[in-house]
């Protein structure tokens, strides 16, 4: 049975959800810095492009990883949620009805901001937990054939 997602998701409340992770201090005008502008189209909405007082045109996507982007809101929350799961791309571009290799240049680039950004602060233990780390390590490989003959006789 297949759920159709983006008719599920509400446009609106993914693109709040993405302003809020783009813009934690509110969205400005990427020239000026200023929170006074008016809505200068709403053609694509609920992503809508403003006008600031000194002239320059923005939308959310301005200035990040999604500037250009066409997709919607709910594409967008469900890329980066089959991102952080590990979701095959194939699959999501599958799931999505989307080209793999857009969509994989798309996954490299928000993977790399994110490595980026990541915290590089040390652990603040001296010691750590590792038992389940290797867990699943070589399982990929076939497995290691047996010799046919003792090893005393393979000389």
């Amino acid at each position: 049975m297949d759920f159709p997602l983006l008719e599920l998701l509400d446009e609106q409340a993914c693109y709040g959800f993405l302003i809020d992770a783009l813009h934690p201090h509110g969205l400005r005008c990427p020239d000026c810095g200023s929170h006074r502008y008016t809505v200068h189209r709403a053609h694509r909405e609920p992503v809508l492009d403003y006008r600031c007082p000194c002239g320059r045109v923005f939308n959310a996507w301005t200035g990040t990883l999604l500037q250009g982007t066409q997709r919607t809101p709910a594409q967008i929350v469900l890329i980066v949620r089959g991102i952080a799961q590990g979701t095959p791309t194939a699959k999501l571009a599958r799931e999505l009805g989307c080209s793999r290799r857009h969509l994989l240049d798309l996954r490299h680039r928000l993977q790399h901001l994110a490595w980026v950004r990541l915290p590089r602060a040390p652990l603040p233990d001296a010691q750590a937990e590792a038992d389940e780390l290797f867990q699943n390590a070589g399982e990929k490989r076939p497995k290691a054939q047996q010799p046919r003959r003792p090893a005393a006789a393979a000389r």
